[in-house]
């Protein structure tokens, strides 16, 4: 009977252990584990196992309501709640001419990376709301010898893990997940986090302050890193890279009203009667959508004097997913940044758009009282426009 027992609890502990996810090679992959508080900007090293590669520091975030520039979730670039835990790092990923200089984050591992294993690599970034930029190439570099100079300079090396589809991050909330598989060449020590590639070989947007926005923009991309491991990979513990859809059992309806433009309208009558709507936790544009945006783009280039305010509606269900997932967070800001680059890639000068999210509290004019309640949510997904 004794002897039964024994192998039950055998079974149940290799079920368990089974069931258990890989512990990863990163150590403080949360930033949660400090050995002093920090006290100002550039004190990446207060966050235990963690240092800058270079001269130029980066950043740790962490709750301290007496020092606004480093508190969490708020601070001088923006507000963002941690991924996990409550603290996160800082870098800077591309600066124009390099005038703000790059900043990585560095670790040792736990152990050297063995020779032909993959390893499943993640991390999550968030665009600050300070960044006058947006980039790509934001990913990670194995190395077996530390990377260290006081020089602030970028590190050009091999970037070992990126975004699958190497996108740039300009989602000033919310959290976006980087994963990826590395086959080790074998004795690799240390990872890296930051841009390895030229400013030439960067991908980047301009990005229009938030006229709500009460943080002063930086010459700079700026994203705020959280939630970093490395695990093995075998049969009981798979790589799973695959994007998750936050907006899956949500409405897929989107409302587009017909164009109706005649030639008597003055241009603001014409810029100003264009509205385009999205789909739910939606910020990419239709055709319909991309049709607006041309008759904008040919009214601001036949008037070149013309000022365009852009105003970004969520609706009060994405507004209520937000209180549950980060990733519907500032739907009315993301669509304004969806429209202002549209039009700044289109040739119009970013100091003629005037970015103005609004929330959700204001109804589109579009409503009528016989509208079904998901006719009603999708039409106030949508951007206006206002001359100025």
């Amino acid at each position: 009977m004794k002897r039964s027992i024994a192998v039950a609890m055998i079974g149940l502990s290799t079920t368990i252990a089974m069931g258990q996810q890989a512990e990863s090679l990163v150590s403080n992959g949360s930033f949660e584990s400090v050995d002093k508080q920090p006290k100002k900007l550039g004190s990446i090293e207060s966050a235990i196992g963690w240092y800058s590669p270079t001269g130029a520091r980066a950043d740790l975030f962490i709750p301290n309501k007496k020092l606004p520039e480093i508190d969490a979730p708020s601070n001088i670039y923006g507000t963002e709640e941690a991924k996990d835990g409550s603290n996160y790092a800082g870098i800077v990923t591309y600066s124009h001419n390099n005038k703000v200089p790059r900043t990585y984050v560095a670790n040792k591992l736990e152990v050297p990376l063995k020779k032909g294993e993959k390893y499943c690599v993640q991390f999550h970034v968030s665009m600050a709301e300070a960044s006058s930029y947006a980039s790509n190439q934001i990913g990670v570099h194995f190395s077996k010898k530390a990377f260290g100079t006081e020089a602030k300079e970028s590190i050009i090396e091999k970037t070992h893990v990126l975004d699958e589809n190497n996108k740039i991050f300009n989602a000033p909330f919310g959290w976006d997940r980087v994963c990826g598989v590395f086959e080790a060449e074998g004795g690799e020590k240390y990872i890296t986090i930051g841009n390895f590639t030229s400013n030439e070989n960067t991908k980047n947007v301009r990005n229009k302050k938030n006229s709500s926005s009460k943080v002063a923009l930086i010459a700079a991309a700026y994203y705020y890193v959280d939630n970093i491991s490395v695990t093995v990979i075998d049969e009981s513990n798979p790589c799973d890279c695959a994007p998750t859809d936050p907006t899956e059992g949500y409405s897929k309806t989107v409302y587009q009203k017909a164009i109706n433009i005649s030639d008597d309208m003055t241009p603001a009558k014409k810029v100003e009667s264009l509205q385009v709507f999205f789909g739910f936790g939606k910020t990419d544009l239709t055709k319909a959508g991309e049709d607006v945006l041309n008759i904008i783009v040919k009214q601001m280039k036949d008037n070149p004097n013309m000022k365009l305010q852009i105003n970004g509606f969520s609706d009060a269900a994405e507004d209520q997913a937000a209180e549950d997932q980060q990733f519907f967070q500032g739907m009315d800001s993301k669509r304004v940044n969806a429209i202002f680059t549209y039009l700044t890639e289109k040739g119009i000068g970013e100091t003629r758009l005037i970015a103005a999210p609004q929330g959700s509290a204001e109804q589109s004019s579009e409503i009528t009282t016989s509208d079904e309640d998901d006719i009603k949510q999708a039409k106030n997904r949508r951007v206006e426009f206002k001359v100025r």
